[in-house]
């Protein structure tokens, strides 16, 4: 196969681009490097079968290929709220664009969407038919309602012109190739504990999330891809259900710091639950996550160690 993941030097598009290398598809990278970061897909040129650009999905773009991944935006609050008419844009404008292009060749594309589209969740843990409960004015809304806006597209698309469209709800995801200074609670504990810097709790640390390590989660969304028995969405995720405190103090434990806990106001619209149902994941994917958190993290924290002594 000939494959486009857009976003594809991102954290997850990395993790993908390497596992189709390995099964031994061509793969064509495309990214415009806001999140993306070259040394993520680095070690990649070493592939006859990979080439790289430099592109951002909010403008057009043409290449023939058979199947297209569109990873293509910033998941971390802090990134795409930094720019939030960029956000919407890259999840709007860069989805028509995908769709266009899949349509015109035929392609098979994979939209990775997010938890975020059930906003602070009124039930849990969260199906799939689930409409969810977003904030269409809020900060955080540039990601939740951008999201929501991509999934309507692609399944206009699939309904009007037939295209063979996928679609994933990725819930927290963490592992090696994440940016230090991404922003996403895993990634700040684990680096605020090895800086000797004391952990920032906003809130209680009450909120619950799902924590799903990097490779249980690019399995599943390569096995999306390739079923035939749902355009979906289907959740992908971990459904062990841990309070941001238990992170915490996991993330101190492994990493042997002594830093102390530090309580800030809750985020506008922070949800207080998240957590996949994933019954239809493991119904048409044959899939679950394999790799708890205490091994994640075990796995995750070397390369933080890594990356911030750089």
């Amino acid at each position: 196969m000939k494959t486009l993941v857009t976003g594809g030097a991102g954290f997850l598009g990395s993790h993908i681009c390497e596992r189709l290398l390995e099964q031994g598809h061509e793969v064509i990278c495309l990214d415009n490097f806001f999140t993306g970061n070259k040394q993520n897909v680095a070690h990649l040129k070493d592939y006859a079968n990979f080439e790289l650009f430099r592109h951002d999905v909010i403008d057009p773009f043409k290449v023939e290929v058979d199947r297209i991944y569109n990873m293509a935006c910033p998941a971390s609050p802090v990134h795409y709220q930094y720019n939030p008419i960029k956000t919407v844009k890259t999840s709007v404008m860069g989805a028509i664009n995908c769709l266009g292009l899949a349509k015109r060749v035929g392609a098979r594309i994979l939209q990775a969407s997010t938890s975020e589209v059930y906003g602070d969740p009124e039930i849990h843990p969260q199906t799939e038919s689930y409409r969810g409960n977003v904030n269409p004015i809020g900060t955080r809304a540039c990601y939740d309602e951008g999201k929501r806006c991509a999934e309507t597209l692609f399944f206009d698309y699939h309904r009007e012109n037939q295209v063979d469209v996928r679609v994933v709800r990725i819930f927290n995801t963490y592992g090696p190739r994440m940016a230090p200074d991404d922003g996403r609670v895993v990634s700040n504990f684990i680096v605020q504990a090895l800086k000797g810097e004391d952990l920032t709790i906003y809130g209680d640390g009450s909120q619950t999330r799902s924590f799903c390590f990097v490779d249980d989660l690019v399995e599943a969304i390569l096995r999306t891809m390739e079923q035939d028995e749902t355009v979906g969405p289907i959740n992908i995720g971990n459904p062990v259900e841990f309070t941001i405190r238990e992170l915490a103090e996991q993330v101190l434990k492994q990493v042997g710091s002594s830093s102390k806990l530090v309580e800030m106001p809750l985020p506008s619209d922070d949800p207080t639950q998240r957590k996949p149902d994933i019954s239809l994941a493991k119904k048409v994917l044959g899939w679950e996550p394999k790799v708890q958190l205490a091994e994640g993290l075990e796995r995750a924290i070397p390369y933080f160690r890594d990356a911030i002594s750089r």
